[in-house]
């Protein structure tokens, strides 16, 4: 009882040091336990299955802000790897008969040995001819698909894939548990050597490269992390919806993935997946109305990015937060003297 009591004073205080003392921290944690307990109060078939897919797209986000927003390289055509794993997993699932704890792992390497290769000779470009090239790789990818459809379904795609689960409930909380594991997972990585690596390229990659590392394989490998969590996203979809087609490497996916990125605000990982919470299941309730549905959408989208260009949810954040001018620990907004150096907070 004396270790196990020890383990949970420590615990308790990690838990006070390192969470309850941001807003911002508690609301995560907040947002976490609501969506663990959800299916306690509702099992509505249609709730659900919009929360599943709001899951699935908020691993695909987080990914592409691990890429673009933090390494800075622009990627238009993210749908790639979306469709990569969506693909190698129903392939799997229907001629190798792999079950989806098998075959949504190997897909996602599949996805990352596309990263390999789009990465490659994208490292070469920048800015709009980066984002240009990486737009053409998903069209490029659907031009195969077409040409063999033996393999691939052709237009039709590939059908009659094995279910995640026999529940709607269980398939809620495979795909939320591994939004909450994934997203945790991505957000360390950001926040490690790595990811302070990801973002000096981000701010000045010559000045990286003249101090001694290797801008070159960090870029790669942020191709290659990105790739397999959104793969994963991928083979989760092909297999709640059973399908892989054509529709998981369309451009307008990839432009949709960035929509839900820079309104929910991108450097963050937290912030794309805040934004696809918001703007994916109101256009699903937005179909009442399907006259102005996309009106309404592209309105709100517009206004907040006209008055919280950062995003959504950088902006709550730093008013109700304040960074440290000398450490640059963030604090609570009403705090006069950092919680850490104590130097005066303006």
């Amino acid at each position: 009882m004396g270790l196990l009591g020890f383990y949970l004073r420590k615990a308790y205080t990690l838990f006070k040091n390192q969470i309850l003392v941001l807003p911002s921290r508690t609301a995560v944690l907040l947002f976490a336990l609501a969506l663990v307990c959800l299916p306690l109060f509702t099992r509505d078939p249609y709730l659900l299955r919009i929360l599943i897919f709001t899951a699935i797209f908020a691993i695909l986000a987080a990914s592409w802000d691990l890429l673009s927003g933090f390494t800075g390289q622009m990627n238009f055509g993210h749908a790639l790897f979306f469709g990569v794993g969506a693909y190698c997993t129903a392939l799997l699932n229907l001629r190798l008969d792999f079950p989806p704890w098998i075959s949504i792992p190997i897909g996602a390497l599949g996805a990352v040995l596309t990263g390999l290769i789009v990465g490659i000779p994208c490292l070469r470009l920048r800015g709009t001819y980066l984002a240009l090239t990486t737009l053409a790789f998903p069209i490029i990818l659907m031009g195969v698909v077409f040409a063999i459809p033996d393999i691939t379904g052709g237009e039709l795609g590939i059908s009659g894939i094995q279910r995640l689960s026999h529940s709607r409930v269980t398939d809620y909380y495979i795909t939320t548990g591994l939004l909450l594991i994934l997203g945790f997972v991505m957000w360390k990585i950001t926040d490690s050597k790595t990811g302070i690596l990801f973002h000096a390229i981000r701010e000045d990659e010559v000045a990286v490269r003249a101090s001694g590392i290797n801008t070159t394989r960090y870029k790669l490998y942020a191709f290659c992390l990105s790739g397999f969590f959104a793969g994963i996203a991928g083979g989760l979809y092909a297999h709640i919806m059973r399908t892989a087609g054509p529709s998981t490497l369309e451009v307008a996916l990839s432009f949709q993935i960035v929509i839900w990125a820079v309104f929910g605000g991108i450097v963050s990982i937290y912030g794309p997946v805040a934004g696809v919470f918001i703007l994916y299941p109101l256009l699903e309730f937005l179909r009442i109305l399907p006259k102005v549905r996309m009106l309404v959408f592209a309105f709100i989208v517009l206004l907040t990015l006209l008055y919280m260009p950062e995003g959504l949810i950088p902006w709550i954040r730093d008013h109700i937060e304040k960074e440290c001018p000398r450490c640059k620990i963030r604090n609570v907004a009403f705090r006069k003297e950092c919680r850490v150096c104590t130097a005066r907070l303006d």
